[in-house]
């Protein structure tokens, strides 16, 4: 059964460190301000990356529209972060997810099941991954800026 929904809006990027996230880790010389690139990468989303990751991703999910309407409800679309990460090359996010203490904070009344809201985080998870790729291969026309250190070992 193909889960048969519209896109939501994609996410607003706000400025936020990345490696405050505890599943995001970038790597940066000294301190010196790091482009994020996220005016160029919510343009991307606004223009149809967002859209078009979304149709894959419905393509392939394994959510179902209960699971689904959960994650609308709590508006966990919209929590998403995409960042560029200039060492490694590559479009950065971090995906939004239901907290483990979903049950003491009576998260939302038809959230019952650990079976149930790993599967909600494990989707948003793959849709973030989806997101990411299709930047970096069908919109970022720039390369990365980092240079590695000259006094890397050579293991040839």
């Amino acid at each position: 059964m193909t889960l048969e929904v519209e896109a939501p809006d994609p996410p607003e990027l706000d400025f936020v460190d990345p490696n405050e996230y505890e599943d995001a880790t970038i790597s940066a010389d000294g301190d010196e301000e790091i482009d994020y690139r996220r005016e160029e990468l919510q343009a991307f989303l606004e223009e149809g990356a967002w859209e078009e990751a979304f149709a894959e991703w419905l393509e392939d999910t394994d959510l179902e529209e209960r699971a689904y309407g959960i994650a609308r409800d709590l508006d966990l679309f919209a929590g998403f972060d995409f960042f560029w990460d200039d060492f490694a090359d590559r479009v950065g996010y971090h995906a939004p997810g239901i907290p483990e203490d979903w049950q003491e904070r009576e998260y939302h009344p038809e959230l019952d099941t650990w079976g149930t809201v790993s599967s909600i985080n494990a989707e948003l998870t793959e849709f973030g991954q989806i997101v990411s790729v299709i930047l970096k291969e069908e919109y970022i026309d720039w390369e990365a800026e980092y240079e590695p250190p000259e006094d890397l070992p050579d293991f040839d």
